[in-house]
């Protein structure tokens, strides 16, 4: 929530840096925060963000790049479990942990599947895989027997999907021609808000990561009143 660029797009101009998060919580449910994947949070920021929002908003953090970047998912166990006992301080507002691979790494099943045994069902995990050959039925299955949700994307690098493999579905819009620059029409939502809808998942999570100009604000709205007219 935290982009000066939304100051007068999204945010009143008057209104300061310090009170863009609770005024963000009046206009949506959830947010997803991309700042624990580049440093592990402080237990006191978590809970400053839980005296923020009202009782029904929840946070998903992204997990650390050590794991996932650094590590490359081998030998993560202690790094996991960190990450959960800081992520647990925003206790029932917690959403979901999402673990983002980085697009170099292709499909590994061992090591796939070492990884999910050291996840916790506790916690509502997701994985995004950001190279072409994990979208596989071997790694669909392992997802499900596992309980860990599958992050459907919007991106030019890999293909659309609506994918639920566990109680929660989970969809990232990076944007398309133009990344981040890119707003998507109406009509591209309307399509995606039909296969968010036929997935009926006990939960879903959507977010937008085109964040120039506000445009993520603004294709969030729309979308959001697409699933629920």
């Amino acid at each position: 929530w935290s982009y000066s660029g939304w100051r007068g797009r999204f945010y009143p101009p008057e209104l300061p840096s310090r009170n863009w998060l609770p005024y963000f919580a009046q206009h949506f449910t959830t947010v997803e925060i991309n700042m624990t994947f580049y440093r592990f949070p402080q237990p006191a920021t978590l809970r400053g963000w839980l005296a923020k929002t009202p009782p029904n908003f929840k946070f998903t953090l992204k997990a650390n790049r050590r794991i996932t970047h650094l590590k490359k998912l081998k030998d993560v166990a202690h790094d996991v479990r960190y990450f959960y006992i800081l992520a647990a301080n925003l206790k029932d507002k917690l959403g979901c942990i999402l673990f983002q691979l980085p697009p170099s790494l292709a499909i590994d099943l061992e090591l796939l599947d070492n990884f999910l045994d050291t996840l916790s069902s506790q916690f509502q995990n997701v994985i995004e895989f950001r190279h072409q050959s994990w979208y596989t039925p071997e790694v669909y299955q392992r997802l499900q027997l596992h309980q860990v949700a599958f992050c459907n994307v919007s991106s030019k690098k890999v293909p659309p999907t609506s994918l639920v493999t566990a109680r929660a579905s989970y969809f990232r819009f990076h944007g398309l021609t133009g990344g981040y620059r890119y707003s998507y029409p109406e009509e591209e939502l309307r399509q995606w808000a039909e296969e968010i809808k036929k997935a009926q998942a006990e939960e879903t999570y959507v977010y937008f990561n085109n964040d120039y100009k506000a445009f993520a604000v603004y294709n969030a709205q729309t979308i959001k009143k697409l699933i629920t007219d």
